[in-house]
């Protein structure tokens, strides 16, 4: 039996990524009722608002969910009080060590999944007692770990360790990056800029098409010798970042919002994964999920018959 799906209670093992301000009812309940878990973020910062789009969910879908706790925007502990009075089974733990509340959150019955980027922090957290791990190469979009580490190398290096269940997560957007992940030691995946060019998301039709409209190359990892780390779409406002070598979080970030729902693509960095390339249009998420699974189950048939053959 899949780990993942277990933990999950979904029917598939496919996480919408928690987007700041993106990964919210309308998008979530949208993945939940296609078979994946639709993630409710809390990156954003605004308590108030992640609080009553957890509650909205229970309004929009009977399916399971899960909600992100992105530890450094955790100003107390009402969200994680919430998430636990709220019956939510599942969340992932974002930005920080999920020491500081991986014991109340297991006795609250929850599911605890932490993301990580390198070898040494998922050991770190498999020490700290997380039931999973979301394994994050450079691939993917929004915040990087400046030493970059290629999503396909960091889950067999961490599989050498430990046997702990991994959902893959960076520049995976079909079945073919989802059989590739799986055949490196995960047992589920995650998808965010797949998600976020989906019919159901929030953000302005300019987002998009923009990222509709790169290729592999239309993205660019910023600020490596300082913090935040990110990686967005090549614009005017990105590539002048990249040039001057290094970012003020203000300058970077401008209005996020103008960009996101007003679709200002200057406004702000639209953070992205390399996965733009094989995005092609703008698709419902049943049908991303959908395709996703027919593309692995295509694959795997694919190797099995391979396997059997013993040809390649």
């Amino acid at each position: 039996m899949n780990r993942v799906l277990e933990h999950l209670g979904t029917r598939y093992p496919i996480i919408q990524s928690p987007m700041a301000w993106i990964a919210r009812s309308q998008l979530a309940s949208a993945v939940s009722n296609a078979g994946g878990l639709g993630i409710v973020e809390t990156s954003s910062g605004e308590m108030e608002q992640c609080m009553e789009e957890i509650r909205k969910m229970r309004t929009l879908t009977d399916k399971p969910f899960g909600v992100n706790l992105a530890l450094m925007f955790l100003r107390d502990e009402r969200m994680v009080d919430m998430v636990i009075d709220e019956g939510v089974k599942f969340v992932t733990t974002s930005a920080g060590s999920p020491a500081k509340y991986i014991d109340k959150l297991k006795k609250g019955g929850l599911t605890v999944y932490h993301a990580v980027p390198t070898t040494a922090m998922a050991m770190k957290a498999v020490d700290a007692g997380v039931d999973g791990l979301v394994v994050e190469g450079a691939e993917g979009g929004g915040y990087k770990n400046p030493e970059e580490v290629a999503l396909s190398v960091l889950l067999q290096t961490i599989r050498e360790k430990s046997d702990i269940p991994m959902v893959a997560a960076g520049g995976i957007v079909d079945g073919c990056g989802m059989a590739a992940a799986f055949a490196a030691g995960a047992e589920g995946i995650q998808m965010g800029t797949r998600f976020v060019s989906s019919a159901e998301s929030p953000v302005h039709r300019n987002f998009k098409q923009a990222i509709v409209d790169r290729d592999e190359t239309g993205t660019v990892v910023l600020n490596k010798k300082s913090t935040p780390c990110v990686r967005a779409l090549k614009t005017e406002r990105s590539m002048a970042i990249a040039e001057a070598g290094i970012m003020e979080r203000a300058v970077g970030f401008g209005s996020v919002l103008d960009l996101y729902f007003g679709g200002d693509m200057e406004a702000s960095l639209a953070l992205s994964g390399q996965g733009t390339g094989l995005i092609h249009e703008v698709k419902p998420v049943k049908q991303i999920i959908d395709e996703t699974v027919d593309g692995f189950f295509t694959i795997a048939n694919q190797f099995a018959a391979r396997a059997q053959a013993r040809g390649f």
